[in-house]
C-alpha cells in the first residue's frame, strides 16, 4: 500500500511513519519542515520539503498514492488569534489542495487530524462525537471546517474519509506547540531547573494521551470506518496542577511554576467519551499517563521546536 503522510516529519506524524513502514507500506512524507525535523523521519520513507499549499504536491499523487493520513497543520491557537490568514491558507486552503488531489487520483480514503479546539464551550463532559460545535478561535474555525470539506467531498466524489478528534497527545519527538506541548515544556523546565509558566489557575483539565496509542487509532482508521468521526483520547481527565505534581515526582525535581492570565480561546474542562472508537474500531488506549509519562521522559528526543516559548497555553 501507497501512503501520503502530510506533516510526516512532525511529532505525532513522525510516529505514523515509522509505524506504516514497520507494516510494510511504503510511505511518502510531505513535510515544510516549519515545525517538522527532518531527522525525525524513517529513513526508509520517500521525504519530500513541499508545503501543503504548493501545487507541486500533485507530483506526489501522480505516484499512484493508495491513502492519504492528513497531519500537517498550523495547531497554535495564539497563532490564529493573531494571523488568522495564514492559519486558514494552512489549514483550509492547503487542506483543500490535498483533497483536490485525492479526487484527481482516485485516493482510496483519507485520515483527517481534528481536534477538540473544533468544540469550544462544552455543555457536558465527557465530550462525545455528538457535542455541539462552537469553536472559540480560527484555529478550532479551520479544522472543523475541513471536516465539512470532507463530507462534501464523501457526498460528491465518493472520498472515503475518517475523522480522528485527538485529545491532548504528547509522547517523545514533541516540541512546545500545540495543547499536549505542556508535557515536553514541563520536562525540559524541571530537567534545567528553570520555572515555567502557566496561563490559568492551573485547574483546567484535560484527556492527555500517549502518541503510540493515537499511532494505533491512525492506522486501525485506515481499514476501519466511512465517512465519520471518533474520538481518540483516554476518557479521564486530569489538571495541570496534577500533571505538574506528577512530573515532579517522576522526574525527581521541585520547582513551583508561576501564574499568568488565562488567555484567549481556552476552555476549563475538557474529557473525551471514547466509547464510540472503542466499540467501532476495537480501539482503546493501552499506556497510562505515568507509563507514558516516563516514557517521555526518558527520551532522548525531547527538544525546543520553532518558535520557543516556555509559556503553557491550554486552547483546546
Amino acid at each position: 500500500m501507497k501512503v501520503l503522510v502530510t506533516g510526516g516529519a512532525g511529532f505525532i506524524g513522525s510516529h505514523v511513519v515509522d509505524a506504516l513502514i514497520n507494516k510494510g507500506d511504503t510511505v511518502f512524507v510531505v513535510d515544510n519542515l516549519v515545525t517538522g525535523t527532518k531527522q525525525n523521519v524513517n529513513a526508509k520513507a520517500h521525504f519530500s520539503n513541499i508545503d501543503v499549499c504548493d501545487q507541486g504536491i500533485e507530483s506526489i499523487f501522480q505516484l499512484g498514492i493508495d491513502n492519504v493520513i492528513h497531519l500537517a497543520a498550523q495547531i497554535d491557537i495564539s497563532t490564529s488569534i493573531q494571523n488568522p490568514l495564514y492559519d486558514a491558507k494552512v489549514n483550509i486552503l492547503g487542506g483543500l489542495t490535498i483533497l483536490e488531489n485525492c479526487k484527481k487520483y482516485h485516493v482510496k480514503k483519507v485520515i483527517y487530524a481534528n481536534s477538540a479546539a473544533e468544540i469550544g464551550d462544552l455543555r457536558y463532559i465527557p465530550v462525545d462525537e455528538q457535542h455541539p460545535l462552537h469553536p472559540l478561535s480560527p484555529y478550532g474555525v479551520s479544522k472543523l471546517t475541513m471536516h465539512y470539506y470532507l463530507q462534501v467531498y464523501a457526498q460528491l466524489y465518493n472520498l472515503n474519509f475518517t475523522t480522528l478528534r485527538f485529545a491532548n497527545v504528547y509522547g517523545p519527538r514533541q516540541g512546545n506547540v500545540g495543547e499536549g506541548g505542556v508535557v515536553s515544556i514541563f520536562i525540559q523546565k524541571l530537567l534545567h531547573h528553570e520555572v515555567p509558566v502557566i496561563f490559568g489557575d492551573g485547574w483546567q483539565t484535560r484527556d492527555f494521551i500517549y502518541v503510540g496509542d493515537v499511532v494505533d487509532a491512525i492506522v486501525l482508521a485506515l481499514e476501519k470506518g466511512s465517512n465519520t468521526c471518533y474520538n481518540v483520547g483516554t476518557g479521564k481527565e486530569i489538571s495541570v496542577h496534577e500533571l505538574f505534581r506528577l512530573l515532579c515526582d517522576l522526574t525527581g525535581k521541585e520547582a513551583a511554576p508561576k501564574y499568568q492570565e488565562a488567555r484567549k480561546g481556552e476552555i476549563l474542562r475538557n474529557v473525551f467519551s471514547i466509547e464510540k472508537i472503542k466499540k467501532e474500531l476495537e480501539w482503546f488506549p493501552k499506556i497510562t499517563l505515568r507509563e507514558g509519562l516516563q516514557k517521555t521522559i526518558a527520551s532522548s528526543q525531547i527538544t525546543p521546536s520553532k518558535p520557543h516559548s516556555s509559556k503553557i497555553h491550554f486552547g483546546k
